[in-house]
């Protein structure tokens, strides 16, 4: 029974493969890093600089203070 359910597991995953596929050389352990560990960590930290440096407080200067914004 073991034996037919291996082998049917086995025919579905070479049957999902399209006509003329090859599959290329794998990835090294480096590379595999740095596509999904590294390179969205960069990328998410450079988007929050980008996106914190366009919407960050600005400091005001005292003298533009009016009585609507704020009490003394």
């Amino acid at each position: 029974m073991m034996i037919h359910i291996a082998s049917a597991i086995n025919f579905l995953a070479l049957d999902n493969q399209e006509d003329g596929t090859i599959a290329g050389e794998g990835l090294s352990a480096l590379q595999t890093f740095a596509y999904f560990v590294a390179l969205p960590i960069a990328l998410f930290a450079v988007i929050s600089v980008i996106s914190y440096a366009s919407s960050g407080d600005r400091k005001k200067s005292k003298n533009a203070a009016s009585s609507i914004t704020s009490i003394e």
